[in-house]
């Protein structure tokens, strides 16, 4: 598929016809309170629906308990011992290159700003740290598993922002188009799957395409099962490449909530890293990931830093090296890997589990008043233009 300018504009024009549906009923009805208390418990897959459950979301709850019939098993296999075999990295690209690359899109940071307190940045990132992990269990679909219920109450969350600000008429939908819509909704899944894999490539890391690729195709059913219409998303990594570079060069800009956000991301990971002789790292390493022209919009200061961190992806390729020609050495980064994602998202959810609810209004603060072989490696193809403005 051939994505143009046209194309994309007209998907700006719908969001989740399903979710929406269901939200729009709910309130209605007055039952967002009672969903949201009975929801609460169910988290996992296989529980029993409680009784008093409305009924309009017990059918959506019905329809969606499932991913698509069209699902590769082994391709999502695959995905998971690529996580697991980078899963510190990935976390590292989500964090400091995924969701500047949101921020950096003026009406996502808008939205952003919006509809989470600018206050508690760690509940963005905790939710989108758990939710990754979820996904990349090898129980995800299974019983007892907990992805299906988060993904379940994420599209949920999604459609009730959407009936927030068109009901109180605070979004200009001519000049923006539907918010969270299919635009942006396949916008999203490519910051989190090729804008990752960019990232990782660009820190160093080795991937076959084939971990690759199968990283991308997990987040092409994450995209089904979260509303996005497969009619209309990438389905490889040169459509999603395309569509990628089209959004971004399409919406990205400076813009005051985009620096916000930024700030609150680089104080968040701040006072994650013990001390301060770190603090000025984490600026760098988001400047090197998006490069200079993105990272000035969101104002990401500059420091020494900002040359020492082009190292990493040397010392990097090292232990990549090692970790290629030695099982014990891959045993150990990964379990290194492991511990280090474990402890980060212990850090941002305080060992909490993360729940995800239906808001009855949005902050009024904010103007509104409701293990893969790696045989041949993966390098990204090289765009006609860097959506991201970054510099070599």
């Amino acid at each position: 598929m051939a994505y143009t300018e046209q194309s994309l504009d007209a998907l700006r024009g719908y969001g989740d016809e399903l979710a929406d549906a269901t939200v729009a009923t709910l309130f209605e009805r007055g039952e967002v309170g009672t969903f949201n208390s009975l929801m609460r418990y169910v988290s996992t897959v296989g529980q029993e629906l409680p009784d008093g459950l409305p009924e309009v979301a017990r059918e959506y709850l019905h329809r969606t308990s499932a991913p698509p019939a069209w699902v590769d098993w082994d391709e999502m296999e695959k995905a998971r011992l690529f996580f697991i075999d980078n899963n510190v990295h990935i976390s590292t690209a989500l964090s400091f290159a995924s969701m500047p690359a949101c921020y950096v899109v003026p009406h996502i940071a808008k939205l952003l700003s919006a509809t989470h307190s600018l206050k508690y940045p760690s509940k963005r990132m905790a939710e989108t740290g758990q939710f990754t992990v979820y996904l990349m269990r090898p129980d995800a679909f299974e019983a007892g598993s907990r992805f299906i219920p988060a993904a379940q109450k994420v599209r949920l969350l999604h459609a009730s922002i959407r009936h927030h600000l068109g009901r109180e008429g605070r979004w200009d939908v001519a000049g923006l188009g539907t918010p969270i819509c299919q635009e942006d909704m396949i916008g999203g899944q490519m910051m989190f799957s090729v804008q990752v894999l960019d990232a990782l490539h660009r820190l160093g890391i080795h991937m076959s395409v084939d971990g690759a690729e199968s990283y991308f195709y997990a987040w092409r059913v994450v995209g089904a099962m979260l509303g996005v219409d497969q009619a209309h998303a990438p389905t490889d990594l040169a459509a999603a490449r395309q569509f990628s570079d089209l959004y971004m060069t399409r919406h990205m800009g400076p813009s005051q909530e985009g620096a916000d956000l930024t700030r609150q991301l680089i104080d968040l990971y701040e006072e994650v890293v013990p001390g301060t002789l770190l603090d000025p790292f984490v600026s760098a390493l988001i400047r090197h990931l998006i490069g200079d022209t993105s990272a000035d919009w969101l104002q990401v200061p500059h420091s020494r830093w900002d040359t020492l961190v082009k190292a990493a992806p040397v010392l990097l390729n090292l232990l990549e090296t090692v970790e290629d020609h030695s099982p014990l050495g891959a045993w150990a980064l990964d379990r290194v890997g492991h511990l280090t994602t474990v402890l980060e998202l212990s850090s941002l959810t305080r060992g909490r589990v993360m729940h995800y609810a239906i808001p009855e209004q949005l902050k009024k603060e904010y103007g509104l008043s409701s293990a893969v072989p790696r045989t041949r490696r993966w390098t990204p193809p090289a765009p006609a233009t860097d959506p991201l403005g970054r510099s070599s």
